[in-house]
């Protein structure tokens, strides 16, 4: 077969596995830009196995899900000592999206133009901000056992595979990430209309300042965490009881500029705020973006994110990085090999 056709086939076969693997990719590493690089790297890997005619062409998403965790866990092992010196909490990077209007139709067939990686990542209950905090306090083996296994549903000799171990030890990974993750038991998404009417409540109370009436919509154990990475100025300490979330969120509006903005969007799908300024003094942030888990009907968690490094250029959404949608290049000959 002539290879033009052959790259030409497999770039389209990857374009239309970009969303999933995107979407494994990001589960894997709480960053959407690490989870594209995973992506973009398993592309010259792909295109070499395609042309040579072997397997994974009858079984595209199966080999490229093994090759996008591989590069996510080659990330994560190389991120621990980053993370451990971190300044203040950690939180994943938030996607962030526009909140659909009232009503309004959705993307995809029937309903106008497909909708982008991004806005199908975020419809998944394992992207939920509340989620990925909890993955982000496993090892890497930890973590991309219990990602493919338990989440993407991936037999146990696939996941020993990409770790590189035997079935067994995969199966212990697994197990050990299923235990921890059950004890923090993260929120479940809670539908959409309790979230807006709790989030338009707290708006108000907060825009009159008034503490009684933020701490009667707190859960008993909520907590509140904020990630400015020591860039800009964020709370070092995860804060906790309503006494203190209370005042700590009351205080909020106080510290920012007159010209503050607040703009309802979707975090990761969940609903909440993209606040934006121009900082008054050194190390305000010009950006944050809020997002909320609710439990019985009451926040239990404030997640705050204000770190440049993991926010989009003000005044923009941070969608999808330039060229994320970009048809694959086939690559030259000497790519790298398959994995």
């Amino acid at each position: 077969m002539d290879r033009t056709l052959v790259e030409g086939a497999a770039a389209d076969v990857f374009e239309r596995e970009r969303p999933y693997l995107l979407s494994v990719a990001y589960r894997l590493t709480s960053s959407w830009a690490d989870a594209e690089d995973a992506v973009a790297r398993a592309w010259p890997r792909w295109a070499v196995a395609a042309s040579d005619g072997a397997d994974p062409v009858r079984v595209p998403r199966a080999w490229l899900t093994r090759a996008v965790s591989r590069q996510a866990l080659d990330h994560l092992r190389s991120a621990q000592v980053r993370r451990e010196q971190y300044v203040g909490p950690w939180l994943p990077e938030p996607l962030v999206t526009a909140a659909p209007a009232a009503g309004g139709p959705g993307g995809g067939p029937g309903g106008g133009p497909a909708p982008d990686p991004l806005d199908v990542v975020v419809r998944d209950e394992s992207v939920r901000l509340a989620f990925l905090v909890v993955l982000d306090t496993l090892t890497p083996e930890q973590r991309v056992a219990f990602v493919l296994h338990d989440v993407l549903d991936l037999p146990f000799r696939e996941v020993a595979d990409v770790l590189g171990c035997e079935e067994a030890t995969a199966r212990q990974h697994a197990s050990r990430a299923r235990r921890r993750v059950a004890e923090a038991d993260p929120e479940p998404r809670a539908p959409a209309g309790e979230v807006a009417v709790v989030v338009e409540r707290l708006a108000a109370a907060l825009a009159t300042g008034d503490v009684e009436g933020v701490a009667m919509l707190l859960a008993p154990d909520v907590v509140a965490v904020s990630d400015g990475g020591g860039i800009v100025a964020a709370a070092r300490r995860v804060v906790r009881g309503v006494d203190h979330v209370s005042r700590f969120l009351a205080s909020l509006p106080t510290r920012y500029a007159p010209d503050l903005t607040i703009e309802p969007v979707l975090v990761n799908g969940d609903l909440g705020w993209h606040a934006r300024q121009t900082p008054r003094l050194p190390h305000h942030p010009e950006q944050v973006v809020v997002t909320f888990a609710l439990r019985e009907g009451r926040i239990s968690a404030v997640y705050n994110v204000s770190s440049p490094e993991k926010l989009a250029p003000a005044g923009s959404l941070p969608r999808t990085r330039a060229g994320a949608g970009e048809r694959p290049s086939a690559p030259g000959a000497g790519s790298a090999t398959v994995p």
